[in-house]
């Protein structure tokens, strides 16, 4: 949950008020550059920055090295130009090419090696410059390269640095009111406190990725008009529009139409750089676009990733940044959570509720009512007691369930001399917390008051971290898995305010949801509690509580969602950098500000500039000497990876199951992620999409939005679609904030029956699923997807973001509009594919490139099955994972037109790590028969019962199993199709033939 829930503005000034009675602010900044910075004079302009000459080069078999000396007098815009630096061009693969410029003495900052290892990637490059897909291609001064294809070297390149292609500088604001946006020239800027790279684009290009963030523009990031401006600052806030907030991902696809040969072509860039950032797309001109990198650290660590397709570009990056954990089979339920279960009761409740409901429950969440004074590590002794949480933990295992609890970031300090918090004391013992300065513990503060870090650079901390989970555990919290929250980190205060504080306040410096002060949560559009009441029905007193016409929800369904922010950037301070750990470093106020949007609680009014608001301030220290200016990026993804490693080492033969807030590049390795602190609204349930096929291009997969909305008050109708369309997305939990209308999905009987079905077809899916997610842990690829990265080659789903794909073959068209019975829908192909209903099998009447309309009564989601396709089912869905693997299977085939499908199946125990011996199932149709072919060492005890197959233009004469021929089958004309009932086939078998004639 964020640390703040905003109510309104005036709300925002109140919190502020207390802020500043609370906390300990950092000092003031003064007229001259600050602290360590103070003989440095800086330009604040780059127009006259030199730029370099590159010489020395020596070639080795993959690549070559060189130096890059500054080209003439140093500018100084933001920082000491760095006068030495060195590059490392390295063909890896055919398909990647890395390039690595970074300061000669390498003192920068640069990304651990086990969250991105590029120098071993370096090391073990098994390619040259003759067999690469990618081209390397420079000019020595001034320096600059660009990136083109082997098979179309004299096409536009794929990033090109000349100043030659890009437009003349300098050009004006490109966002009226942000001097920041004015570019006053493009050559290589490398020093101390600021880099600045860019590249030159085709105008109005198709650009995706860069995060995280909830984009007004789609999924397709915008670059004309205002452009993006992706901010890369870690920040507790919850879910903004067009603002940087928990995850950093410089990666991005770029996604190229020939309007002459109508194909399309894919390649994507990743900087591998944790610095605060400003990463720009811009169109300064009606021809021209560009984008361009400004980093306030670190050094210009770039892959890039020959493609071709949106999906090859995904696997690529997997390769960098590492390929998602294999996730347990149990984490694919449906998992409930909400804060303010105020006990061990009210949380078991929730499970006899579900079970009573017939709905299907998984995982059992709590939030951080569990904690004793919100301390992590602990149980509240009163309302969840040790015996009464072992006795509900043993009671979820045996009936197949599982239970995760919250894990906050920071660590309560002890109030007074006789507090005993265990975890800090033990933590200060082996010295794992974060510093100041002058060696002392930095203390912020978070929900138990103040607080100090773990420091993930410091050699205890894992193990420490390790032993407070195990003591957890012993205290009778036998979880399966673990959530991570505000681990960007959040702290409410700003610096090391608990120093000389009276630590016996341990309020919050802003009102907790359910107080009168905080006001009254909201309703959805559309609903209007006014006149209809606080119940969120549908309807009242038999009257529609949406008073919506059908034209107004009409316009409303077809027409975009997306608000642009309009942001307020009268308080921006000039633009600077920031810092890595040597002379002349400012590290808390960077002369180059970045668009770290600041929270109205911190400042009490909008705008750009303080990186320490809201979390933990950038002059604190790591171990080894580390700044949190360096590493802030960085924080939540080294927690994630140190729980990773402690769950293992509490459970060494079982998948950990983390699901974390603040990413990096590289986090899918040890988590998942929810998409944070929405809201309930049917804007985000829209919004929710996107993030979801974001998280793909980011090799985090496993990803899902806080179904029916977390803060503020939801509403039936819209629960009610939410839970049928996050069925559908690859992590499924229903969670929401304290004081707001109840929403488990048994609270009303149409969101009941609704999620009955939704869940229904999720389970028996999960073979499907299980093995989409094998891909992604073996090859990086994406799970969910959006329409264009099947279809590539079609312009008019280039941003479509209303529709997704689960895999390759499974279409899903939700309902995001109030008060409406029909969804409009696309239907990939352009006529070449047969798209068939799940429910009815029937095929859509589907005309080239243009949307379908199709029945969308409340309670149905509409999904459809691509041709060509062999999907793996539960035969019998039951009411938890382990109930469902144990029934049989069943097969559903849906035939191309020329009478193919092809599909395959990974199956394991679902839960041992590393993952075990497995079975490998590929189904394929040859001319009247299916073909399955099984290998591998894992016994599979439950048998193939059903299979249907849809496409069989004529009734069959007979039906054979491995050439037996057998009865009770049917076969249906309208819908082409063969149900054979009781196959009965053992898919141990390593060749089993279901033929028709």
């Amino acid at each position: 949950m964020a640390a703040f829930l905003p109510r309104s503005i005036l709300l925002y000034f109140l919190a502020h008020f207390l802020y500043q009675i609370c906390a300990l602010s950092l000092p003031e900044a003064p007229s001259s550059l600050h602290e360590r910075a103070a003989n440095v004079t800086h330009s604040l302009d780059v127009s006259s920055c030199p730029g370099y000459t590159l010489s020395d080069l020596e070639n080795f078999q993959n690549g070559f090295t060189a130096k890059l000396t500054l080209a003439g007098t140093p500018c100084n815009a933001f920082g000491s130009d760095i006068a030495d630096l060195a590059i490392q061009v390295t063909y890896e693969t055919s398909a990647r090419l890395h390039v690595n410029i970074y300061d000669s003495s390498k003192t920068q900052f640069t990304v651990p090696e086990y969250i991105v290892p590029s120098s071993s990637l370096a090391s073990s490059a098994s390619a040259s410059a003759s067999s690469s897909d990618l081209i390397f291609n420079y000019v020595n001064n001034p320096f600059a390269f660009w990136i083109t294809r082997r098979t179309d070297p004299n096409g536009t390149p794929l990033f090109d640095t000349r100043i030659s292609s890009l437009p003349k500088a300098p050009i004006s604001e490109i966002v009226p009111g942000d001097n920041a946006t004015t570019l006053n020239g493009f050559q290589l800027v490398f020093e101390n406190q600021y880099l600045q790279l860019t590249s030159a684009l085709p105008y109005d290009t198709n650009i995706y990725g860069l995060g995280e963030v909830v984009a007004s523009s789609g999924i397709r990031r915008a670059i004309t008009g205002n452009g993006t401006i992706q901010t890369m600052w870690a920040r507790d806030i919850g879910d903004p529009l067009d603002q940087n907030m928990y995850g950093i991902h410089p990666v991005y696809i770029e996604h190229r139409y020939n309007q002459t040969t109508n194909k399309s072509i894919s390649h994507g860039v990743f900087l591998n750089s944790a610095a605060g950032a400003d990463v720009m797309i811009f169109s300064p001109t009606t021809s021209q676009s560009l984008i361009q990198y400004r980093q306030i650290g670190g050094t210009l660590d770039l892959f890039f990733y020959s493609g071709t397709t949106p999906k090859d570009v995904i696997e690529q990056h997997g390769e960098v940044v590492g390929k998602p954990s294999m996730v347990p089979a149990w984490g694919l339920g449906f998992h409930l959570c909400r804060w303010g279960y105020a006990n061990v009761s009210e949380t078991k409740e929730q499970v006899t509720r579900m079970r009573e409901a017939n709905i299907p429950l998984e995982v059992m969440w709590n939030d951080i009512d569990v904690y004793d004074a919100y301390r992590d590590f602990t149980l509240n002794p009163g309302a969840f007691p040790g015996s009464e949480m072992k006795a509900f933990m043993d009671e979820l295992k045996a009936n197949h369930q599982h239970y995760i609890p919250i894990v906050d970031a920071a660590i309560a300090f002890p109030t007074n001399d006789t507090d005993v918090v265990y975890p800090y004391m033990k933590g200060h013992e082996l010295d794992v917390f974060l510093k100041n300065p002058d060696g002392s513990e930095y203390l912020g503060q978070v929900w138990p008051g103040y607080t100090v870090f773990p420091d993930w650079f410091a050699k205890n901390t894992i193990s420490w971290w390790t032993e407070a989970l195990r003591n957890w555990t012993e205290m009778g919290v036998g979880f399966s898995g673990i959530w991570l929250d505000v681990n960007e980190p959040s702290s409410f205060c700003e610096g090391s305010c608990g120093t000389g504080a009276n630590l016996s306040n341990t309020s919050t410096p802003f009102f907790l949801p359910g107080t009168p002060e905080a006001g009254a949560p909201t309703y959805p559009e559309c609903y209007n509690a006014t006149i209809s009441g606080p119940s969120g029905n549908i309807t009242v007193n038999g009257t529609m509580t949406c008073n919506e016409t059908e034209a107004q929800a009409s316009a409303m369904r077809k027409r975009d969602l997306r608000t642009p922010v309009t942001l307020d950037t009268s308080s921006m301070t000039e633009r600077g950098l920031g810092a890595a750990i040597e002379s002349h470093i400012n590290l808390n106020y960077p002369p180059y500000t970045i668009h770290n949007e600041i929270n109205w609680f911190v400042l009490g009014t909008a705008g750009y500039g303080k990186l320490s608001a809201k979390t933990v301030a950038t002059n604190a220290t790591h171990a080894g000497g580390y700044v949190e200016l360096d590493a802030h990026n960085l924080y939540g993804t080294t927690e994630e990876h140190g729980t990773y490693e402690a769950l293992l080492s509490l459970y060494p033969n079982k998948r950990p199951f983390i699901i974390g807030r603040s990413t990096f590049a590289g986090a899918g390795k040890w988590i998942g992620h929810w998409t944070g602190d929405n809201y309930a609204t049917w804007q985000y349930m829209y919004l929710s999409i996107q993030g979801i096929l974001q998280f793909q291009i980011f090799q985090i997969p496993l990803v899902g939005a806080d179904t029916c909305g977390f803060n503020e008050d939801t509403d039936e109708e819209l629960c009610n679609r939410w839970m049928q369309l996050s069925a559908f997305a690859p992590f499924y939990r229903n969670h929401n904030i304290k004081a707001a209308l109840s929403q488990e999905p048994y609270r009303w009987d149409s969101v009941a029956a609704a999620s009955r079905t939704a869940i229904g077809i999720r389970y028996t899916l999960l073979p499907y699923w299980y093995t989409l997610f094998a891909n992604a842990s073996t090859i990086g690829s994406p799970v969910a997807r959006a329409l264009f990265f099947e279809f590539p080659d079609e312009p008019e789903l280039f941003n479509v973001d209303r529709q997704f794909m689960v895999g390759s073959d499974i279409l899903v068209t939700p309902v995001l509009a109030p008060n409406v019975t029909t969804v409009d829908g696309h239907f990939p192909g352009r006529g070449a594919v047969i798209w068939r209903d799940w429910y009815t099998h029937d095929v859509v009447n589907a005309s080239s490139g243009s949307l379908v309309t199709l029945p969308a009564p409340l309670g149905h989601i509409n999904i459809h099955i691509r041709d060509g396709s062999a999907i793996l089912c539960s035969g019998a869905p039951a009411y938890t994972i382990e109930e469902t693997r144990q029934g049989p299977y069943s097969l559903l085939v849906s035939l191309a037109a020329d009478g193919g499908a092809f599909g395959t199946a990974y199956l394991d125990d679902g839960e041992s790590y590393p993952p075990g011996p497995n079975r490998i199932l590929t189904f394929q149709t040859i001319t009247g028969k299916l073909v399955i072919k099984s290998s591998g060492e894992y016994a599979v005890d439950q048998k193939l019962e059903t299979v249907t197959i849809l496409g069989v233009a004529k009734e069959p004469s007979a039906i054979s199993v491995n050439g037996k021929t057998v009865g009770g089958w049917s076969y249906s004309t309208a819908q082409q199709e063969i149900v054979l009932p009781s196959a009965s086939v053992d898919l141990n078998e390593e060749t089993i033939t279901i033929g028709w004639s």
